[in-house]
């Protein structure tokens, strides 16, 4: 897999494929998501237009809509990386708007004292307390990506751990199909590890008053 490769691509190939696609969907979702959840927790306004839309579409699979975005946005890579950000976009939204509704008024109306206006209330004070509830959403959002970029590899790639995994079945080569799984189950426990260890650097104050 490793000199011959799999399906035209090698096994690094394949491994940066979904890693690239994965990692654009994240960061996209994760500032989308974070602007989103502000927008939901301080204008009433959005937050009547974007709830309900946000909570029509999260309990679908995106790989129920994978097929309609193909038909709309073609086979090519912003289709797949769309359907994977779609995926992973609530639970960052639901995540921020959560953390942002549980700061008490005194700290917010003790930096308005201070002389803080609106964006040094959000940079200083809504954000860092949110901080915690973001991170956690990010962590959640990223295995829903993993499970909906192995569907989106299914249909329509020529690259990516999910199309080796699925022409590996196809003719039954089930050690490739073992491997492909080992390497997203590697790379997920990474990404989580350093996603903790982000949490603990970012926020040292989680858990204390």
């Amino acid at each position: 897999m490793s000199t011959d490769g799999f399906k035209g691509a090698t096994l690094t190939q394949h491994t940066l494929a979904s890693l690239a696609r994965i990692i654009a969907a994240l960061l996209t979702a994760i500032v989308t998501g974070v602007l989103t959840g502000l927008a939901i927790a301080l204008s009433p306004r959005a937050r009547g237009i974007i709830e309900p839309l946000l909570e029509f579409y999260r309990p679908i699979p995106p790989v129920a809509y994978l097929p309609l975005v193909i038909i709309w946005f073609g086979i090519g890579e912003f289709a797949k990386v769309l359907v994977i950000y779609l995926g992973i976009l609530p639970s960052i939204v639901i995540a921020t708007v959560d953390g942002l509704r549980t700061i008490a008024p005194d700290r917010i109306n003790a930096a308005r004292s201070l002389g803080a206006d609106r964006w040094q209330l959000i940079a200083l004070v809504l954000l860092p307390h949110a901080l915690p509830s973001i991170l956690t959403g990010i962590r959640i959002g990223l295995g829903t990506g993993w499970a909906t970029l192995v569907a989106a590899e299914f249909m329509a790639t020529t690259r990516g751990l999910g199309f080796m995994i699925k022409g590996a079945s196809d003719f039954l080569v089930t050690d490739v199909v073992v491997l492909g799984i080992l390497i997203i189950a590697v790379i997920a426990f990474a990404l989580e590890l350093s996603l903790r260890v982000i949490q603990r650097v970012l926020v040292p104050w989680q858990g204390r008053d």
